[in-house]
């Protein structure tokens, strides 16, 4: 994915101040494991970033239309994905933990450090989120019927007859 970067202005220098953030990213696709996604019109995003005192929260939405490949019949799937963008990146690294239960629950605190030249970096943050909302099975249509585990015709297209 290109990068998509923010620079930090004087318009969130205070605790409390909000920055709207909308854009469109020309993104050719994305991967999912093995899977491969092509997004022929890009995304578009509609973020809001807050300062939240120790750092900087983005919240918002990413929009894209997909275009896949379908579970059952292997043919062409679209599908639309608006996937939730919930980020936080601080201004520096919090004081690692003394050991105790909160060692272990480090792990499960999720951010990013602002950059040194005072700007963020939205990519992962776009990105997980339309991954997110990415739906496990893809299919060309809710009723798709797959193929013939006997010849391999698209029972959307043909019956074949092996089908009882």
């Amino acid at each position: 994915m290109a990068e998509i970067k923010q620079i930090l202005d004087e318009r969130l220098a205070e605790a409390g101040d909000t920055l709207p953030l909308s854009g469109h990213v020309d993104q050719e696709g994305y991967s999912l494991g093995e899977r491969e996604f092509s997004l022929p019109e890009g995304m578009d995003y509609d973020l809001v970033l807050t300062n939240v005192g120790e750092g900087i929260l983005a919240t918002g939405m990413v929009r894209a239309h997909v275009v896949g490949t379908c579970d059952r019949c292997l043919g062409t799937a679209e599908f639309d994905v608006a996937g939730e963008v919930d980020e936080y990146f601080l201004f520096k690294a919090p004081d690692s933990p003394e050991g105790g239960a909160a060692a272990g629950e480090e792990d499960e605190v999720d951010y990013a450090l602002i950059g040194a030249d005072h700007s963020i970096d939205l990519t992962d943050a776009l990105e997980s989120a339309l991954l997110m909302d990415t739906p496990f099975v893809v299919l060309c249509r809710e009723d798709c019927k797959g193929l013939c585990p006997v010849c391999g015709e698209n029972l959307n297209e043909v019956d074949c007859g092996h089908a009882a």
